[in-house]
This record gives structure tokens, sequence and C-alpha cells, in this order.
């Protein structure tokens, strides 16, 4: 039971992972934020291993899993430090989330809870094929929400780097264990003689 218990909250984790990576990727294509797309791609093929390594008993695809958490930890806490201006970070080289092939921003900057946005128009800001906008009235501002979109997806990661290396450690024990009593051992399996019922008489022959 405890092992079944231990699957399915890893199995639940991984679920709540795998949709709230979905629902990050729709709003990085909506921004044109390519980085975080790429990164967004690789957790969610990360996901579907460790939830085939659950389910399949393959302890060391949970150890990819959870080797892949660590860095996605280390993933959005860059983008928590990019997004707050942390040391020389600055979000006037927001250009590093698109590599420099579009000079979009965060989809939430225009589109947040309560944000208006008004066109500047015959603006000399403005390179061609694009325009200056002003944003304001936002109720919380484009950084902070992807502020705490990182820290939610850093939340998860932890609870499924606990887990995962529970239950790999458990899938590891059983697989001992099982070596241990005698299944497949290295003795080998010898299967059992046929015992041979025939008796011999002795041949009388006529003199």
């Amino acid at each position: 039971m405890g092992k079944c218990d231990g699957r399915c909250t890893l199995l639940v984790i991984c679920s709540l992972q795998l949709v709230a990576a979905l629902q990050r990727q729709v709003f990085d294509f909506l921004g044109y934020q390519w980085a975080p797309i790429l990164a967004n791609f690789l957790h969610i093929m990360a996901i579907i291993l460790g939830m085939f390594g659950t389910v399949q008993f393959r302890f060391r695809y949970l150890i990819f899993y959870a080797v892949w958490l660590v860095l996605w930890v280390g993933w959005n806490s860059f983008i928590i430090c990019f997004y707050l201006e942390v040391g020389n970070l600055s979000q006037d080289r927001d250009f590093l989330m698109t590599f420099n092939t579009s000079l979009h921003r965060s989809w939430w900057m225009e589109h947040g809870p309560g944000c208006l946005v008004t066109p500047v128009l015959d603006s000399r800001m403005a390179p061609d094929d694009h325009h200056v906008i002003t944003v304001s009235g936002c109720l919380l501002d484009y950084q902070y929400i992807e502020v705490l979109s990182s820290a939610f997806q850093i939340l998860l990661a932890l609870f499924g780097f606990v887990y995962a290396c529970y239950v790999s450690k458990v899938f590891q024990d059983d697989e001992d264990s099982f070596d241990f009593i005698g299944g497949f051992d290295s003795y080998g399996y010898q299967p059992p003689q046929k015992s041979s019922h025939l008796q011999l008489q002795p041949l009388y022959t006529a003199g």
C-alpha cells in the first residue's frame, strides 16, 4: 500500500506539472518567447518519461526525471531573477527570451488583468512594421505574473523531485529483494527431472 501511495502521489504531481507546462507553453507561444518554449518542450518530455517510469516500474527513468527537475528549478530561478532584475540582469535585454529574433515580450505585458493598452501614433521610436504602445491600469504587472508562474513551477518540481527519489528507491529495493529471494538468481533455474518408473526384468530363454 505504501508503494502504491507513493506512485499515485507522484502521478498526481506529474499530471499537475504537465497541465502547468502546457498552459505556460501556450502563453509563451503567444508572446514568441522562443527560449522558454524550448525549455517547456524539454520539460514536457521529461514529465512524460517520469510518468512512464512510474507506471512501468522503471527507476532509471525516474532518476533521469529527478535530474531534469534540478535543471528545471535552475531555469525557473533564472527567470525569476531576470524579471526582478536581480544583479546585472535587466528586462532591457528581454530579447534573450526570443533569441533576438523579434521585439516581442511576455504576452502578459499587454493582456494582464485590468491592463489598458493605448497605441502611440506617429512615434519615431518604433522600427519598421512595429508600433509603440503604453500599458496602464494593470492590477498585476506582467513581470510579477511571470515570477509567480516560475515560483509555482519550482514548487511542483520540488515535490516531484522528493517523490521521484522515494519511488525510485522503492523500485530498486524491490528488485534487490526479488533477486535475493531467488527469482532467476545466479544458481539458475533447474527444471525437475523426470523419474523413470521402468523396471528391468530378467530375460529367460528356453534351453
